[in-house]
């Protein structure tokens, strides 16, 4: 018997997974397969610091700029060096790892090779869950079970939460890790918004590595094939531009899906359970960044179980406390502000993103709000919208 069974070690998780451990209570943390490299362009903004100090001392590649392309190629470009904190650009195997090892360090007991397929019910309660392993099945048994397991996750459907995900509430991407000399620099990520609901990115990695990818946002799910847009970004001239060699190695590559319309607030708690992560929609919907949204929900998730254990009330009166936590409040209204800016910025074949970057090059204001918006998935002000919207 745990106290808390978590499905799940990416970042959320394991962020969940520490804070309960190191508050002295029994922690499983499941793990499909800790060898798993999950599909991920990799940057992380530096808010990350403030929830992982020990990634300073890591070898993390530092961005310290950003540039963003419209889809006619139009582009703004800003540099924060001595002027803010560097953000990151990972692997997301080694950086998974990572923290699934700061877990278990504060006491956590990771079990890795267990898909979580099932619950395991009394009197009609969950009581625990099932766990599919080599050799037949697992059984777990908790108080609490917390859900970071992903898109794919059985357990957030099985548990009356989450239904199945329509085309138009996700997104779905392809990535991979090459190595060749190239043009990029290294200090920045790149950016290139489609005259579709897509963008793709070229973010520069050490040793002439670098992440290349793109993806396809909602209801152009239906329109667009992932495969061939993906040949076509690699193969655009305006991409080739930074790649002068003819062969590059592909050291790895992978597609997944992701969520686009933000935190689903409907779906983040019941009766001893909660949803972390990317199951419960922790994305930007207009930069796809979700990993520290998602120790966000982590931390707060770990938060409120120790404050319902503490309680011996385990039941969804309880745990709302999640959903109503003033910084997973902040999160949902930031990215519902943000998802009504995404259909504007792909209008006209993507000539509002233009928009944006030429007003951000005399309006000093508007520049630090679009940079915030797309670093930090910051929410657009009023004073924002208004501007875009007023500017001709």
């Amino acid at each position: 018997m745990y106290d808390v069974i978590i499905s799940g070690a990416g970042p959320a998780g394991s962020k969940c997974a520490e804070i309960l451990a190191k508050s002295g209570f029994n922690v499983a943390l499941i793990e499909k397969d800790t060898s798993w490299r999950k599909p991920c362009g990799g940057a992380v903004n530096s808010r990350i610091f403030k929830y992982y100090p020990q990634l300073r001392r890591m070898d993390f590649h530092r961005i310290n700029g950003i540039k963003i392309y419209s889809a006619d190629f139009h582009n703004f470009e800003y540099r924060w060096r001595d002027i803010m904190d560097y953000s990151l650009h990972v692997d997301r195997l080694k950086f998974d790892n990572f923290l699934r090892d700061i877990a278990v360090d504060a006491g956590a007991e990771l079990f890795d090779n267990n898909l979580s397929y099932d619950f395991i019910t009394k009197e009609n309660s969950r009581i625990g869950i099932k766990t599919k392993i080599s050799s037949g099945i697992q059984e777990y048994k908790g108080k609490i079970i917390i859900i970071a397991d992903g898109m794919s996750s059985k357990l957030a459907r099985k548990s009356g939460l989450k239904k199945q995900w329509k085309i138009e509430e996700i997104g779905n991407a392809k990535c991979a890790i090459m190595e060749g000399e190239n043009n990029l620099d290294k200090e920045v990520m790149s950016l290139f918004f489609k005259s579709y609901k897509g963008y793709g990115w070229l973010f520069p990695l050490e040793d002439n590595k670098f992440n290349m990818g793109c993806g396809i946002i909602g209801e152009d799910n239906l329109k667009y094939n992932l495969n061939q847009i993906y040949r076509e970004f690699w193969n655009d001239p305006n991409i080739k531009k930074f790649f002068p060699k003819k062969n590059y190695r592909k050291i790895w590559e992978g597609a997944y899906p992701l969520p686009s319309q933000g935190v689903l607030e409907k779906s983040l708690y019941g009766d001893n359970i909660m949803l972390i992560g990317d199951i419960a929609g922790f994305v930007s919907p207009i930069s796809g960044e979700g990993i520290c949204a998602s120790v966000v929900s982590g931390k707060v998730a770990a938060e409120t179980a120790i404050n319902a254990l503490e309680k011996e009330d385990v039941s969804k009166q309880t745990l709302k406390n999640y959903k109503f936590n003033p910084t997973i409040k902040k999160i949902s209204r930031g990215f519902k502000l943000t998802l009504s800016l995404v259909d504007f910025c792909f209008e006209n074949q993507g000539q509002n993103l233009s928009k944006m970057f030429k007003i951000a090059e005399y309006d000093d204001d508007f520049r630090e709000k679009l940079v915030n918006m797309f670093l930090f998935s910051e929410a657009p002000s009023k004073d924002f919208i208004m501007k875009l919207k007023s500017e001709k």
